[in-house]
């Protein structure tokens, strides 16, 4: 399970037998989402409002790094 990022309280990480579309999981301690990364569409959130909004600013700022390493790793 490849971690890409710890930062503010949550881990960005995806599965190491993942599936397309790219996409990243996030986790803190209260809950956990998953976000495709071509759009930053939303598919499952289990985390609060506020934790959501911080989350997905995180993810935008890092896509770039999250497809190049999703793709190194799977390719």
């Amino acid at each position: 399970m490849p971690t890409l990022l710890n930062k503010n309280g949550f881990k960005f990480f995806f599965y190491a037998n993942e599936h397309e579309p790219k996409h990243i999981h996030i986790t803190n301690g209260s809950g956990f989402a998953k976000i495709e990364l071509s759009n930053l569409k939303v598919v499952q959130n289990y985390l609060k409002p506020k934790e959501l909004k911080i989350a997905l600013e995180i993810t935008k700022e890092n896509k770039n790094n999250f497809e190049r390493i999703w793709d190194e790793w799977f390719n």
